[in-house]
């Protein structure tokens, strides 16, 4: 009976997060509720690195970065979404306003294995955070703009961005992705429709 009632009420609060997911920001403040984005943006427009976001998030997928010299990788990146934002764009294409990305940054150590040549996450660098953010919540703020809010975080101070400008500091980096909304879909399996 125990594990009944649990598994209800863990349906429903799945189902709680899933609804305040996919609103937008007014939407979710109207009903009194804390969005996503709400969680990792202050109201100067400051992004943070969400506490829970291991716990809650859903995972995207992963990006190994080749090494320089010699075989395996040197750094892995693992991504997540704020919980709705993959049924939302799996729906229409789009991730709606409010849904957050963060991106894990790992330096890699690579050995042999069994199954052969293996880099697997060492240490944490950082995370690189994105809050989508169509309507423009904050103009004239240096890490807003192209419908993103956009940051980096050293794993050292996860409270303080070292971003000073998204266009300088993130933005090149995802020029390649710019007719999928910044974001490079194509390496997430869970958006596949």
């Amino acid at each position: 009976m125990r594990v009944v009632h649990a598994a209800s009420f863990g349906i429903s609060a799945m189902a709680a997060i899933i609804a305040i997911a996919g609103h937008d920001w007014t939407e979710a403040n109207a009903a009194g509720k804390e969005s996503y984005a709400e969680a990792v943006v202050d109201a100067a427009g400051n992004l943070g690195v969400p506490r829970d976001y291991r716990t809650t998030y859903q995972f995207l997928g992963s990006w190994a970065i080749a090494g320089d010299a010699g075989r395996g990788s040197k750094e892995l990146h693992a991504v997540l979404a704020s919980p709705g934002a993959i049924d939302a764009y799996r729906k229409d294409g789009q991730f709606p306003d409010g849904t957050v990305l963060v991106k894990e940054v790992f330096q890699t150590t690579t050995q042999e294995m069994t199954t052969g040549t293996v880099s697997r996450a060492q240490t944490l660098k950082g995370w690189f955070v994105m809050v989508k953010d169509s309507v423009g919540h904050h103009p004239g703020h240096a890490l807003w703009g192209d419908g993103w809010g956009w940051a980096w975080f050293d794993a050292s101070n996860p409270s303080k961005t070292t971003s000073t400008d998204y266009k300088s500091d993130c933005l090149s980096c995802h020029v390649p992705a710019q007719a999928s909304d910044w974001v490079y879909v194509d390496g997430y399996p869970p958006l596949r429709r």
